[in-house]
């Protein structure tokens, strides 16, 4: 084998990390340089095979994700059913006869204090 000689121009950021990499592993900045040249070669010649199992794991988060809003949206219906009932239950038990538009707002009410209850931050 024949030695080859090459100049090598490094950023200032990547000679300083070059130097550090030599000091801690008390080796010249020339022996890692040449250590890093051989190991990224060896990492470009042989790049990884794509992993089955990373694509089945991102299918299952999508899936997951998906069930997830599902869950979300089927919560808020069931909140906003709670706020209903309560809000009629409330002015029945009340004997007032109010009309649907002003149960209606006092539900809507009721749904976006619960909303905003449940998004503020707990110690």
């Amino acid at each position: 084998m024949k030695p080859v000689q090459y100049t090598v121009r490094l950023p200032v950021s990547l000679d300083k990390a070059v130097r550090a990499l030599a000091e801690r592993h008390g080796m010249s900045a020339y022996a890692v340089l040449q250590r890093s040249v051989k190991a990224g070669i060896a990492a470009l010649s042989n790049p990884p095979t794509p992993d089955t199992g990373n694509r089945e794991l991102v299918a299952e988060l999508a899936s997951v994700s998906t069930r997830i809003v599902d869950v979300e949206r089927m919560l808020d219906r069931a909140l906003f059913t709670a706020c209903a009932a309560y809000c009629y239950a409330r002015s029945a038990a009340t004997g007032a006869r109010k009309t649907d538009e002003i149960i209606t707002a006092e539900i809507n009410a009721a749904y976006d204090r619960q909303r905003r209850l449940s998004q503020e931050k707990r110690p």
